[in-house]
């Protein structure tokens, strides 16, 4: 008897959806539905992915499609689908095309997968998480962004990267924004337990968080043509797990509020603990007064995307 294994639906077979399928499949985690309207290279790519599972030695499979109604039964729905943006393309821009594409995408989960837990990739992230949250009518808990875990992931490895020390050493959370605003919890980001404050100077913490912010930029800017894929998908991977396997595991994600930090109807990425049923609770932090103001002011840039929505 062949045994089932829990589905995980991507929408959008780009680089980090592509990416974020070959991880799933490899680790054995789930089989996976990867969908793109461009039918065509979703197809092209699952084959080349089923090619490679008896030289990686797993039993998963993949199906490459343009049919919403292979996402049926799925407990997890990640949505990638959506353009980047490119030179010249205003912020207003952006949102009203992948607005229109989140809309539609989400419009086909509620349909083909009323049950799943929905992770949203697209940018604008905070304001396209938002709009998942608000077209599937799903509850807030099982629609949420993944964002602050990307963030924290880079300002980690720059941190380690300066100091010279295991990149496991270090402790932080970015809350806010995936973007310009993101906010650096710097009262509670540490090095084996000693304060970021004691062992780097002001002026280069600052830099380090510059970098962060404008780390795919940067990476864009390098690559020439498309963005980030290995790490976006490395943290959706992760929260894919905590997931499957239950794990309670706090991460920062762009959670929908209703009173938590004293914000509702707005995505922003807070610390969530999250498990099988998405996210299990809101963890609050207590934040100093210069990061409660950023935290303020990065609410307020996300609120203003989802007022041009």
């Amino acid at each position: 008897m062949t045994q089932a294994y829990p589905k995980v639906s991507i929408i959008g077979a780009g680089m980090v959806g592509a990416t974020l399928a070959q991880r799933v499949l490899e680790s054995g985690l789930a089989d996976v539905v990867l969908l793109d309207i461009a039918k065509n290279m979703a197809i092209g790519k699952s084959l080349d992915l089923s090619d490679a599972s008896p030289i990686t030695g797993h039993e998963m499979t993949v199906i490459g499609t343009d049919d919403y109604k292979n996402i049926a039964s799925s407990g997890i729905v990640v949505v990638t689908a959506g353009f980047a943006r490119k030179p010249g393309m205003t912020r207003e821009d952006l949102i009203a095309k992948n607005s229109q594409v989140v809309k539609s995408v989400s419009e086909n989960i509620k349909k083909y997968a009323p049950d799943s837990i929905v992770i949203v990739v697209t940018n604008p992230l905070d304001s396209m998480t938002y709009l998942a949250y608000k077209t599937t009518g799903f509850k807030r808990e099982k629609v949420f962004g993944m964002a602050g875990l990307l963030d924290a992931s880079r300002f980690i490895y720059l941190i380690s990267s300066e100091l010279k020390v295991p990149r496991s050493s270090v402790q932080t959370y970015m809350l806010g924004s995936h973007g310009d605003t993101m906010v650096p919890i710097l009262s509670k980001t540490s090095v084996s337990g000693k304060p970021i404050r004691e062992l780097m100077p002001k002026n280069r913490i600052d830099e380090i968080v510059k970098r962060t912010r404008e780390r795919g930029a940067e990476i864009i800017k390098l690559l020439g043509s498309g963005s980030a894929y290995y790490s976006p998908s490395a943290a959706v991977f992760k929260m894919i797990g905590a997931i499957l396997a239950d794990k309670k595991e706090t991460v920062v994600a762009s959670a929908c509020l209703d009173g938590e930090y004293g914000l509702k109807n707005i995505a922003i990425g807070v610390p969530c603990k999250i498990g099988k049923n998405g996210i299990e609770k809101i963890v609050e932090l207590e934040l100093s007064q210069e990061e409660d103001i950023a935290f303020r002011r990065s609410a307020e840039a996300i609120k203003s995307s989802i007022d041009i929505l």
